[in-house]
């Protein structure tokens, strides 16, 4: 299946509130527990970057996994941010968890600061990928560690709508549509790697970790 661009900002407010609401419990763990493995034996600290970050579920997971860092999270859609911040405060996190609105590219991001750049889920909303990895070469820091999950598109729409069926069943019929949306607009491990070749990131590794996400990951060398 080739690739169906989607739009590249979720700011709908419905659409915002439907995917803050959302159950991802399970692949948001995943995603958690994914990074503790690739990245063993680390105690995160100091600045970490999380690259559309949504509605803040994952930063705030992370968070709690790792008590000495403090994560900035940017996200290109203030809905996502309204919601985003008020999950941070009823987990008592607004100290260690700072939110701002920027859409990529952005001149905005300090060079060479983050010790730790996570993002999930945006990699397929970009239109051109690119723009992913070279505002990762720009913020992170030397040795820092990146992880990168999303969505990986499926062989056919056929396919693609199973998933929907399989893990978005009981969801807004809204949430259903930008899932099948998404997987439409994600990229196949090769594809990433391809990405990575062209940004000089070569030492990353790729992998499909179920059957609907892949993460990249390694240190920014």
């Amino acid at each position: 299946m080739e690739r169906i661009l989607e739009s590249e900002l979720m700011d709908d407010p419905d659409q915002a509130r439907a995917y803050a609401q959302g159950d991802f419990e399970a692949p948001h763990n995943e995603i958690i527990s994914h990074f503790v493995r690739v990245f063993a034996d680390v105690d995160v600290v100091g600045k970490v970057l999380d690259l559309g970050c949504g509605p803040a579920d994952i930063a705030v997971r992370f968070a709690r996994r790792y008590p000495h860092c403090h994560i900035d999270g940017v996200d290109g859609a203030p809905s996502m941010l309204m919601l985003g911040r008020d999950r941070i405060e009823q987990a008592g996190l607004a100290g260690r968890i700072r939110l701002s609105h920027q859409v990529l590219p952005t001149d905005s991001l300090p060079p060479a600061r983050y010790a730790t750049v996570i993002s999930n889920s945006l990699m397929h909303h970009l239109h051109d990928p690119m723009v992913l990895w070279s505002t990762i070469k720009h913020a992170a820091a030397p040795t820092a560690r990146v992880f990168i999950a999303d969505l990986m598109r499926p062989v056919s729409s056929r396919a693609a709508r199973a998933l929907v069926e399989q893990y978005a069943a009981g969801e807004p019929p809204i949430l259903q549509r930008d899932f099948y949306n998404s997987l439409c607009a994600a990229f196949t491990p090769d594809e990433v790697t391809a990405q990575l070749a062209a940004a000089g990131l070569n030492s990353f590794h790729v992998e499909a970790i179920d059957d609907r996400h892949l993460a990249a990951w390694g240190f920014y060398l």
